[in-house]
């Protein structure tokens, strides 16, 4: 018999006696067993209990619309309530520690963006998480395109003339973004390097009040979400010129992505992700990925989501931990290279 045979003959046994006299199963394990056998415990008898999907910002966000469009559905294929906790604050980084430092057994989850997977501890040194080792990642369950848009009255209407005036007026015009250090500021200031553009950044306190300085006329350029602008866009007040998708998006389809005018760094999508504490049981995130996939498979949530203008995902684990790895290392070098600081 294999060491493997012996954890699992013991494992049967012990809860065989618990049971026999009434006892709790799990502290006779945990007890028991080493740190690895525990976390095979925690997925043995997962989930136990209701399971708390942290959103590191204020409600009605992206962020924290995706989330609670999947916890119904999730709750039903986890048997247990998901509910939704809103941990603004600090960039984000006050309901991402709290994750952080949850325990490794799958209770307690983050749904997180770019900000908080890249942007955030790229730039700023508060930030006392690493996302690739200290969260565990778990599946991307959805993307939204950012569109590159400027106010009707700006000179150029596509993305070579933008480029080409922006670079007879260095620092003449501004763009306007929900604040510093967030996924759009640091994209914003990737494009500006690959471009060889100087433009003003203008901060504002949320994405809603930097749109409204751009149709406004205060402003002239803002990058964002498809979602936040498609009115604007639809209704004239402002003027697309180039998208980050994977291919054109059908409410714009005349717009280039970023990859077909040659900045296919630029050409990455605002995601919605759930992770977990560092250590979260390899049982525990298959299932978790497992769980959220068959919520989107649902017609109803996955129409919910595609009309809220963002795009499916739902990729595995690895792949997830990957897009992380990618982006943080792209946005740690913008940072280092354009010498970006929360100040």
């Amino acid at each position: 018999m294999t060491m493997k045979d012996s954890r699992r003959a013991f494992l049967a046994t012990a809860a065989g006696v618990a049971a026999m006299f009434g006892l709790p199963s799990m502290p006779v394990t945990q007890s028991f067993l080493t740190a690895g056998t525990t976390s095979m415990a925690y997925a043995q008898t997962y989930p136990s209990q209701p399971i708390r999907i942290i959103v590191p910002f204020a409600p009605g966000g992206s962020t924290d619309v995706v989330a609670r469009l999947i916890s119904d559905s999730l709750s039903r294929q986890l048997g247990q309530a998901v509910v939704i906790e809103n941990k603004g604050g600090a960039g984000g980084t006050i309901g991402t520690m709290e994750v952080v430092r949850a325990p490794p057994d799958g209770h307690t989850l983050l749904m997180a963006s770019p900000s908080i997977t890249a942007a955030n501890p790229a730039i700023n040194p508060a930030a006392k998480y690493n996302p690739e080792s200290d969260l565990t990642a778990i599946i991307n369950v959805a993307a939204s395109p950012t569109v590159l848009a400027v106010h009707p009255n700006f000179p150029a209407k596509n993305f070579t003339d933008f480029v080409a005036e922006i670079k007879k007026k260095p620092d003449d015009y501004t763009y306007a973004s929900p604040g510093v250090g967030g996924i759009i500021h640091l994209q914003m200031e990737l494009l500006k390097g690959l471009t060889s553009t100087s433009i003003r950044h203008v901060p504002f306190r949320g994405a809603g009040q930097a749109t409204i300085a751009v149709y406004g006329g205060q402003v002239d350029i803002i990058l964002d979400a498809l979602p936040s602008l498609l009115p604007y866009l639809k209704d004239g007040r402002l003027v697309p010129l180039v998208v980050a998708a994977p291919e054109r998006i059908k409410e714009v389809p005349h717009i280039p992505t970023f990859k077909e005018v040659g900045l296919e760094p630029v050409n990455h999508m605002g995601s919605y992700g759930l992770l977990g504490p560092k250590e979260l049981p390899t049982e525990i995130v298959e299932l978790i990925n497992s769980a959220t996939r068959k919520s989107i498979d649902g017609p109803a949530v996955r129409k919910r989501i595609e009309d809220s203008g963002a795009i499916i995902v739902a990729n595995t684990p690895a792949e997830y931990a990957a897009e992380i790895k990618n982006l943080y290392a792209q946005l740690k070098t913008v940072v280092a290279e354009r010498k970006l600081t929360l100040e």
